[in-house]
This record gives C-alpha cells, structure tokens and sequence, in this order.
C-alpha cells in the first residue's frame, strides 16, 4: 500500500461510517414518527382540549364544550377510518376525552373534565420511571416491535437497553414537571386557567422527549432485526431439507 492509499482509504472509511449514521437517524426518527404519531397525531391529541377550553370561555356552558369535543373526537377516528389510516391515536383521544366528558358530566365540575388526562399522565410518568428500574424500561417496550427488535434490547443488546433507559427516566421526569404544574392548577385556578394552561403544555413537553429518546437511540447501537434472523433461520432450515430430499434419493441406490 502507498502513503496515497492510506488517506484514500481512511476518507472512505469516514465516509461509510458517516453514512451509516445518518442512515441509523433516519431510521430511528421515522419510527418515532409513527410510534408517536407525528404531526397528525398532536393535532388530534390537542383539538379536543381545546375546542372544550374555546367555548367554554366563550360561554360557561359545560354540556356544550364537552359535546363539542367529543363530536370532534369522533370526527377525527372517522376521518381516519374512512382514508384506512392508523386509528389507534386518535381512538386514544376519544377514550380520553370520552372519560372527561363522562367524570365531567357526573360531578358538575368543568374542571373534571381534564381530571382523568391528569391522572392518566401521572400514571404513566410512574410507569416509565418503575419499569426502567425494574430493567425493563416502558419506551423499549414501545418501540422495540417498531424497530423489529421486539425485547432482544434485553439480553443481546446492553447499549441499546442503556439508550432506553435514559429515554425512560427523559420521559418520566418530564411528564412528572406537567404533572407538578397542572394538579396544583386543578385546585387553585378556575376551568378556563387550567384549560388554557394544559393546551400550552401538551405540545412542548411531548416534542421534547421524543427529541430527547432520538438522540439517545441515534448514538445507540442499531437494532437487532429478530424478523430477519427468524426469517433467514426459516430459509436455512428449509435448505437444510432440500438438501437432505436430494441425498436421500442417492443413498437408496447404494
């Protein structure tokens, strides 16, 4: 080799690492695109909160706002149903706002309205913090069939388990702030404050830990693709067969 080969090599080097970088990002932000449900998925995810809010300052009429978010909850599963898109975020939002109208409804409270999001939140800000120091952090669970590493992160996979874990703790202490922001609101702010405040606070914290977990898993190794390895195991066993099909018939004739 000569010394002008030796730069050569190393700028292709650069290069192919460069690229399977970026090749690694793009991967990662795609399925946190549809893992999360990108910028259709906030969308349907504030609407409803904030139609209710709107005219509930407008008019002090609980029935009224809670109807109205409701219906475009349904509207938006609809819309999603008829272009035969994912409708698992947008049932989400009906689930959630159904169970405000209903809590709303019940006591009388406008405030109710938004209780069980509440509730919901910091049940899950818990889930990510109990289940990443059990070792079994809640964002690895989410993503890994997204990825097609299902739980191979576990075992097979410690920098990538690492990577989850602080895209766990990232979400939970995040999710933990809204909390420690909105229950004091719930008691000590009217509906219309709370309402505001809670539509302000969906967007930003959200976009946060995602950006949070895709730079973790960008500098993570890549995934262990379990259906590839399942399906080439497949390929190799069914070769395996031909091949003993094929001797077979020459070691009758001896």
């Amino acid at each position: 080799m000569t010394s002008l080969d030796k730069p050569s090599s190393d700028t292709e080097r650069i290069a192919r690492t460069d690229h399977q970088e970026a090749e690694a990002k793009a991967v990662t932000e795609a399925a946190l695109f549809e893992a999360f449900g990108g910028v259709r998925g906030m969308v349907e995810t504030v609407l409803p909160g904030l139609l209710f809010v709107t005219i509930f300052t407008i008019n002090k009429d609980l029935h009224v706002s809670a109807i109205a978010a409701l219906v475009v909850s349904l509207v938006l599963v609809a819309v999603r149903l008829i272009r035969k898109d994912t409708v698992k975020h947008a049932f989400s939002g009906v689930f959630g706002v159904a169970f405000g109208v209903v809590f709303a409804m019940m006591t009388g409270n406008a405030k109710d309205f938004y209780l069980p999001g509440m509730v919901y939140t910091l049940g899950l800000a818990l889930a990510y913090l109990i289940t990443t120091l059990a070792g079994v952090p809640l964002i690895g669970l989410i993503l890994g069939p997204v990825f097609k590493e299902n739980l191979s992160w576990r075992t097979r996979n410690p920098g990538r388990k690492k990577a989850y874990a602080k895209a766990s703790y990232a979400w939970g202490l995040i999710l933990l702030a809204k909390c420690a922001i909105l229950f004091p609101l719930y008691w000590w702010a009217d509906t219309t404050q709370l309402g505001w405040v809670l539509v302000a606070l969906k967007i930003p914290p959200f976009l946060l830990a995602v950006y949070l977990t895709w730079v973790f898993l960008a500098k993570a190794p890549p995934p262990i693709d379990v259906f590839a390895e399942m399906e080439a195991e497949e390929e190799a066993e069914k070769a395996r067969k031909a091949q003993e099909a094929a001797v077979a018939p020459r070691n009758q004739e001896f």
